[in-house]
């Protein structure tokens, strides 16, 4: 909530200060991971993913978007259609808290204001900081929790959106982000003594997780004047 509440008040200062739309709303969905224990279907929500955007339409075809997201990855041996995980029996849980800012391209204009409405698919990427659980493998062989650590991703997103209102757009999209780690499932610990004694999987190869889900945005501002982008 704290952060929403920062991303309102950050907003009614550049209501006031430009003629461009802006957006902002709310996603819900699922979550999962890839990576070195589990399930390795590239698109499988197993979890709930919630998060808040805000969109700075500079162009009909490209905004300047922001969002906060949040979500526990998990990953069971026991889903894997791998027969060496199965009997292997490792799990793990992961919380996920995001910050990622970037562009978002859409395929052709999207116009709210034409007097019909507006679709079209989108692409998004940019830079993303996240917050993730340090995880560690024990000598009982279970993944727990070993304090807390920050990383990078790059996030891949691929969407679609229509308006629904004058003010409304409901988007769909799955965006997968390669993280600059192969440490969500405690599978390459780093930084502390006997790590390598620890390490499974294949450690050449860092972890990846994907968001699914619907986007609803509140679309505000006067009527932008796209004529200098």
């Amino acid at each position: 909530m704290k952060y929403f509440i920062v991303i309102v008040l950050f907003v009614g200062s550049l209501t006031s200060a430009a003629s461009q739309t802006y957006e902002i709303g709310g996603f819900v969905g699922g979550a999962n991971y890839i990576g070195d224990v589990g399930n390795t279907t590239y698109i499988s929500p197993n979890t709930l993913a919630v998060g808040v955007l805000f969109k700075w339409n500079r162009s009909e075809r490209h905004a300047f978007r922001a969002s906060i997201k949040r979500a526990t990855l998990e990953g069971n041996d026991k889903d894997a259609s791998d027969s060496r995980r199965n009997n292997r029996g490792y799990s793990f849980k992961n919380s996920i808290t995001e910050l990622s800012v970037g562009l978002e391209y859409t395929f052709w204009e999207f116009n709210m204001y034409g007097g019909k409405r507006a679709n079209t698919p989108y692409l998004y990427t940019g830079l993303t900081y996240f917050l993730q659980d340090d995880l560690l493998k024990n000598n009982n062989d279970v993944i727990v929790k070993d304090g807390s650590k920050g990383n990078i991703a790059i996030p891949m997103v691929l969407g679609y959106k229509a308006s629904i209102s004058t003010n409304l757009v409901l988007g769909f999209e799955v965006g997968a982000r390669y993280s600059f780690t192969d440490n969500l499932d405690g599978s390459n610990p780093k930084d502390i003594e006997g790590s390598e004694n620890l390490r499974f999987g294949n450690i050449n190869n860092n972890d990846w997780y994907v968001f699914s889900g619907l986007t609803l945005t509140f679309t505000f501002g006067r009527q932008p004047c796209y004529c200098n982008f």
